[in-house]
């Protein structure tokens, strides 16, 4: 199953791109949009890149990745008109679906941990079981709110676009911890933090390590981009090197990155994303409400380092 792991995982790739589209052509078709036909392309070239992305030249891939970005600086990028959702009616069908309508969600971690853990498709595993579990939990959720496929498309359409240009900072910092790695970003910081970390200080390079990776996870936006950097650059030389226990103080790092996942707006699919789906007024109101349990966990982190992984 290894050797066709690929294709199936290029189906969920081109799934999302052909959903893109689709939404494409929706705000293309708004005559209301201002600026419907900036918000078109970049679904439109967001589309391209999720579902023809492994055929084209990477140089091609990278000018709309880049267009995008020129076309969220100069502010064409907006939520149009989407479908129009009844209060009455979502009431009614709260009351008629009540605790099922967690069952979709439910199945989704579910599926997606079973399959990722004994499914025989080697290292992509993970993440064909993600895209499984998604078409089936939207299957179990159609036949739980028994709702027709046009509910699915306007519904689908609706999330993409309110979450808009935040929906693709993951995929985009991911790979800017990527390009960080290769360009050896980890031993420059190695290099610069060991002019004022003292040799042999294992509580010092603990913190520095734990505050290092929320730092830079608050920076990425992402916990495990910032892990390969800040454990090659601060992790092995100031703690693993000093007798500190790999496998603890690497697993306490990463979960000290979650940290800085709760403190920055970077962190799009945590804090940008649910505060833009609950139309809040203080877009930064999640990371206020979250910052208190954060600095609390990170001083528990250091804590538990220095006493566990020597």
């Amino acid at each position: 199953m290894e050797n066709i792991a690929g294709s199936i995982l290029e189906i969920f790739y081109i799934l999302v791109g052909l959903l893109l589209v689709m939404t494409s052509v929706r705000v293309f078709q708004d005559q209301t949009n201002p600026v419907r036909i900036g918000t078109a392309a970049f679904w439109f070239l967001l589309g391209i890149v999720f579902a023809a992305g492994n055929y084209i030249p990477f140089i091609i891939d990278g000018i709309l990745i880049l267009a995008m970005g020129v076309l969220t600086l100069f502010k064409q990028v907006k939520l149009g008109k989407v479908a129009d959702l009844s209060e009455e009616e979502s009431e009614k069908s709260a009351a008629r679906i009540g605790n099922k309508v967690f069952l979709p969600c439910i199945s989704l971690a579910v599926i997606a941990v079973i399959i990722a853990q004994w499914a025989p498709f080697g290292p992509l595993s993970g993440q064909i079981g993600i895209g499984i579990a998604a078409v089936l939990s939207l299957l179990i959720a159609v036949f739980v709110t028994e709702a027709k496929p046009k509910t699915v498309f306007d519904d689908a359409d609706r999330m993409l676009q309110q979450v808009g240009t935040t929906g693709i900072l993951p995929q985009l910092l991911a790979a800017l911890g990527v390009v960080f790695n290769a360009a050896g970003v980890g031993a420059v910081i190695s290099g610069g933090i060991s002019g004022f970390v003292p040799e042999g200080n294992r509580l010092v390079g603990v913190i520095a390590y734990c505050l290092g990776m929320v730092i830079f996870t608050m920076i990425m936006g992402n916990g495990f981009a910032a892990f390969t950097v800040i454990t090659a650059g601060i992790g092995i030389p100031f703690v693993i090197a000093q007798g500190g226990d790999p496998i603890i103080a690497g697993a306490l790092a990463m979960t000290a990155g979650f940290c800085g996942t709760l403190l920055t707006p970077m962190a799009a699919n945590f804090n940008a994303l649910p505060a833009a789906l609950l139309e809040m007024k203080d877009t930064n109101g999640v990371i206020k409400a979250q910052a208190p349990l954060a600095i609390i966990l990170i001083i528990i982190h250091i804590v538990l380092m220095y006493f566990w992984a020597f």
